[in-house]
């Protein structure tokens, strides 16, 4: 019997949650809740990524509920995967394309390494499994690499993917790509772009170039603009987050390696900082490894609690 996707999130997530774990009994020594045991479970959460603000909210919930009052360990968990959840619920949003819209037009960004290309690979396969007739476009023409794995993820999911000579111009290649997929009749134009954020300059003018030329043929596109980070990169994300919207306006998150990284709370500190929808979460290489985002089954993942 195949293992379950929460099981799977679970596991992935045991990296990030056995540190809090750990950090939050070690915090509790004491089975009374006091004022300090709650200032060290604030320094705790910082710790884990869910950054300042966060970790302020979250304390202050435990001292004006449990101040002064006998508490176990797991009770304590509990309680911050409840408010993490509620946090986390208004950007628990699927990646959902508009079927008055074809194609709908989604530009993936992130930086070189983030499981950008792979995370377009593993979409497309999922929409085409829905019914949907998708395409793809190579757009980091700078990594031959990028291209030949999007070439290996469309054999795979029977996608045709658009690509040019290494070097070429990306925006060249999604009007190209946009063209085709109209005339195709595609439901979807998954574009991929550069991530070179040490030359920033070069790459938002790359940036909002395709975005110019994508409106020549359609108004509205892109329809979503989609940043796919890496969660070892911790409270990096946050710095990453931020300059990508500089560049595009970015309309929703995908994280990745959750299963490689103690940083999983930044996710957190992503959604309580840009108030953007988090459509999904990577826990390993495989297709079913990347799941749209679950506020609840993440809080209590994280917290290491059961489903």
């Amino acid at each position: 019997m195949s293992e379950s996707w929460l099981s799977r999130l679970h596991r992935g997530l045991s990296r990030s949650s056995g540190g809090l774990v750990a950090a939050v009994a070690g915090a509790l020594t004491r089975r009374r809740l006091d004022k300090a045991a709650v200032a060290e479970l604030e320094d705790v959460l910082i710790a884990a990524d869910l950054g300042p603000k966060v970790a302020a909210r979250l304390a202050g919930v435990l001292a004006g509920t449990r101040l002064d009052k006998d508490v176990t360990e797991e009770e304590v968990r509990a309680v911050l995967a409840d408010e993490i959840a509620k946090i986390l619920e208004p950007s628990a949003k699927p990646l959902r394309a508009d079927p008055a819209r074809r194609p709908h037009v989604i530009l993936v960004c992130g930086v070189n390494g983030s499981g950008k290309t792979t995370t377009i690979g593993k979409l497309a396969r999922q929409f085409k499994d829905e019914g949907r007739r998708v395409m793809i476009a190579a757009g980091d023409t700078f990594r031959a690499a990028a291209i030949e794995q999007l070439q290996v993820w469309g054999e795979r999911a029977d996608v045709p993917v658009v690509v040019s000579q290494p070097g070429g111009d990306a925006a060249a290649l999604a009007y190209t790509a946009l063209e085709r997929a109209k005339a195709d009749g595609a439901d979807i134009l998954l574009i991929d772009t550069a991530g070179r954020l040490h030359n920033k300059s070069d790459l938002m003018a790359e940036l909002q170039k395709i975005i110019r030329v994508l409106k020549k043929l359609d108004a509205a596109a892109p329809h979503d603009c989609v940043l796919v980070m890496d969660a070892t990169i911790g409270q990096n994300a946050i710095q990453q987050a931020a300059t990508f919207r500089e560049m595009a306006n970015i309309t929703g998150l995908v994280l990745t390696k959750l299963d490689g990284s103690a940083k999983g709370g930044v996710l957190v500190a992503l959604a309580e900082a840009f108030a953007l929808p988090v459509h999904a979460v990577g826990v390993g290489e495989g297709i079913d490894d990347l799941r749209p985002f679950a506020a609840r089954d993440f809080a209590r993942s994280l917290m290491g609690l059961a489903g």
